[in-house]
C-alpha cells in the first residue's frame, strides 16, 4: 500500500504538515485499543487502521518509546504505563463535586430508576464525563470516556444549542445521513432551545431513547448536556413528560456549581 493512501484514516491530517499528520496517525492507532481490543498485533493494527506498514511500525516503535504502548513479549500490544499519569490526570479534571454526585443519584431515582448522565461537547462528538447507573434490570451500557456522534441524541441537540449554523451544518454532515439532514438537525436544536429541553427515540440506535436538559455556564452558554436513556420501551410519551421537571430543576441546579466551564469548538 502505498505510503499515502486513500483511507480515512490517513486523510486525517492530509491538510496539515507531515508532523500534525503524524500526531493524528499515532493517536487514531492508539484509539483502536477499547474494551474489545485489550491487545492488538502489530498486523491487527495494518488491516484497521489502512496505513502503510512502515507507517504503523514507525509510530508503534514512537509510542512504544514514549511508553504510551507496552510489547507484552508474545506479539500483541497493550496501552502503555505512560498512559496511566494521564488517566489519573483526566480523573482528576473531570470528577464531579459531591453535590453534583448526588444530583446525578437523585435524578435516577426521581426517574424510576434510569441511568442518568452528563454528557460534554468535544469537537464534532459528545462525550459521556459522568454517570450513575440506574436500577433498573434492563439498561442501556454507556461508558465513561465514550465518544457518540453529536448529530444524534436528545444530549447531542441540547449540546448544539447556541451553536453557530455553520457548525450544527458540519455536524448534520458528519452523521452521513445526507444533506437532507442538516434541515432536521437544525429543526431539534431549535426545539431543544425553545423549549429548554429535548428528546429523542432511536435516532443513534434502534430501541434507545433520553431526554436531556442544558447545563450551562457563568455566561448563559450551554456546557454539557444532562440525560436520561433508556430502552425505549420505557421512554413513553408520559414518563418523559414526567422526566423532564425531573430533569430541568436538576440541570438548574448543577449549572449555580459552577463546575463546568469552557468550550468545546
Amino acid at each position: 500500500m502505498d505510503e499515502e493512501g486513500g483511507s480515512p484514516m490517513q486523510k486525517a491530517g492530509g491538510e496539515g504538515t507531515d508532523g500534525v499528520r503524524s500526531v493524528l496517525r499515532a493517536l487514531d492507532l492508539l484509539a483502536l485499543f477499547d474494551e474489545s481490543h485489550r491487545s492488538r498485533t502489530v498486523r491487527e493494527l495494518i488491516d484497521a487502521s489502512g496505513l502503510a506498514k512502515s507507517t504503523v511500525v514507525r509510530l508503534v516503535a514512537t509510542l512504544e518509546q514514549r511508553g504510551l504502548l507496552w510489547n507484552r513479549g508474545d506479539g500483541h500490544l497493550v496501552p502503555g504505563a505512560g498512559l496511566l499519569r494521564w488517566a489519573t490526570l483526566a480523573q482528576d479534571a473531570w470528577r464531579l463535586p459531591p453535590e453534583a454526585v448526588d444530583c446525578l443519584r437523585e435524578v435516577s431515582v426521581r426517574s424510576g430508576g434510569e441511568s442518568s448522565r452528563i454528557y460534554v461537547r468535544q469537537g464534532l462528538g459528545r462525550v459521556c464525563v459522568a454517570q450513575h447507573e440506574g436500577t433498573q434490570p434492563l439498561r442501556h451500557v454507556v461508558r465513561i470516556g465514550e465518544e457518540m456522534p453529536l448529530g444524534a441524541g436528545a444530549s447531542g441537540h441540547v449540546l448544539l444549542i447556541g451553536c453557530p449554523q455553520e457548525f450544527v451544518q458540519t455536524a448534520a454532515e458528519a452523521s452521513g445521513r445526507g444533506a437532507e439532514f442538516e434541515q432536521v438537525l437544525a429543526a431539534r436544536v431549535r426545539a431543544a432551545r425553545e423549549q429548554g429541553w429535548a428528546s429523542s427515540d432511536g435516532e443513534r440506535e434502534d430501541g434507545v431513547a433520553g431526554v436531556a436538559a442544558p447545563i450551562v455556564g457563568e455566561d448563559g452558554q450551554v456546557v454539557a448536556a444532562l440525560a436520561l436513556g433508556g430502552p425505549s420501551n420505557r421512554f413513553t410519551s408520559e414518563r418523559v413528560a414526567a422526566f423532564v421537571p425531573v430533569l430541568t430543576e436538576a440541570a438548574g441546579h448543577l449549572s449555580t456549581l459552577r463546575f463546568l466551564n469552557g468550550s468545546a469548538i
